[in-house]
């Protein structure tokens, strides 16, 4: 049976809210119908279509379906009101300005028998993609440790949030997604050398509920922009460029390396390097296409809710250790469910 075509509505035309409408255009089984943004449209990206004032409005106009890409301080509010008039919603991460509301928001979601997605996009970045896989095959046998570098120079479309809400939020999600393992504990640092009220630095490290350590460090204080993921096993070593999508695996050596001093000091010997051939998809198209098949009735990687819960709590955690120099701190409910 062919599904009836989506109609589509868009809350926010800004810098990622652009990217949104282009995308709502192209994929097949979905037309955008409706775009609001109390703002007006600062990229013309409207078309044809009337700028609606608000998201009552936008509910207003007969839409299976929704994106929400506003700051993150409005998300709760207007998807909560997009699901009053039982819509379908993907709302950019974070889920909402703090876990209560995000669970709050899962509920009613829930409650209402409603698809509530969140976009934790690095979830369709090819290189992780295949990393996810190669993991769950056993390539490397057991994971020891999964450690991120997320750098790049302020961005002046964030306003509400710091580094660690806007940023943070992708590199925990991915690792909780990579690893399929919530997070069991973690302790953080944190830096303010833009003068906002909000973080523009911060260094993570803990450990998941299946052992792994992790490592995570991210600013906006860097001349340039650095996207890696490393995941290091029992037999060798993924690295992850999410800004180029590509994958490599640095084996550890079978052969017995005959300088003793070396062997020694390394532990491990060099063995065969691979960088691994394979598509590479527009990461958001991706998801925007989930987001269709999962109302559609189809299982996709797309981050459900409660899943973006656990993020923020673990956002939560570390801003939370920060500001108590360092101290461990155990996020509630470690382990979403559909991990």
């Amino acid at each position: 049976m062919v599904n009836a075509v989506l109609r589509a509505g868009l809350l926010g035309l800004g810098m990622m809210g652009r990217h949104h409408a282009r995308l709502l255009r192209e994929i097949d089984g979905i037309e955008l119908v409706a775009v609001a943004d109390p703002a007006g449209d600062p990229h013309g990206v409207a078309g044809g279509l009337t700028v609606l004032p608000d998201v009552d409005a936008l509910a207003s106009a007969g839409l299976d379906i929704a994106v929400v890409a506003v700051p993150t301080r409005f998300h709760a509010a207007a998807a909560a009101s997009l699901a009053a008039a039982d819509v379908h919603v993907l709302v950019e991460k974070p889920i909402a300005d703090s876990s209560e509301e995000g669970q709050a928001l899962a509920d009613l979601f829930e409650s209402r028998g409603l698809v509530g997605a969140v976009g934790h996009v690095e979830r369709f970045n090819p290189a992780l993609q295949q990393l996810r896989a190669r993991l769950a095959e056993g390539e490397i046998g057991d994971v020891f440790q999964i450690a991120t570098r997320r750098q790049s120079t302020f961005p002046a479309r964030i306003g509400d949030v710091g580094v660690a809400k806007d940023l943070a939020t992708h590199d925990i999600d991915l690792t909780a997604w990579v690893a399929q393992a919530g997070y069991a504990a973690v302790s953080a640092q944190t830096a303010f050398q833009s003068g906002r009220s909000f973080e523009d630095m911060i260094a993570i490290s803990g450990r998941l509920t299946d052992g792994a350590v992790v490592n995570h460090l991210i600013n906006w204080l860097s001349p340039m922009k650095e996207r890696v993921t490393v995941v290091t096993g029992e037999r060798g070593t993924f690295i992850a460029d999410t800004a180029t999508a590509d994958l490599t695996l640095h084996r550890n050596g079978t052969a017995a390396l005959e300088w003793e001093s070396v062997s020694t000091f390394r532990g491990v010997s060099e063995g065969d390097v691979t960088r691994f051939a394979f598509p590479k998809r527009e990461p958001l198209r991706a998801e925007l296409e989930a987001f269709r098949d999962t109302v559609n009735g189809a299982s996709t990687a797309l981050s459900t809710m409660r899943e973006a819960v656990h993020v923020l709590r673990v956002v939560e955690a570390s801003l939370e250790s920060a500001s108590d120099e360092g101290r461990l701190v155990r996020p509630t409910e470690p382990v979403a469910a559909s991990l």
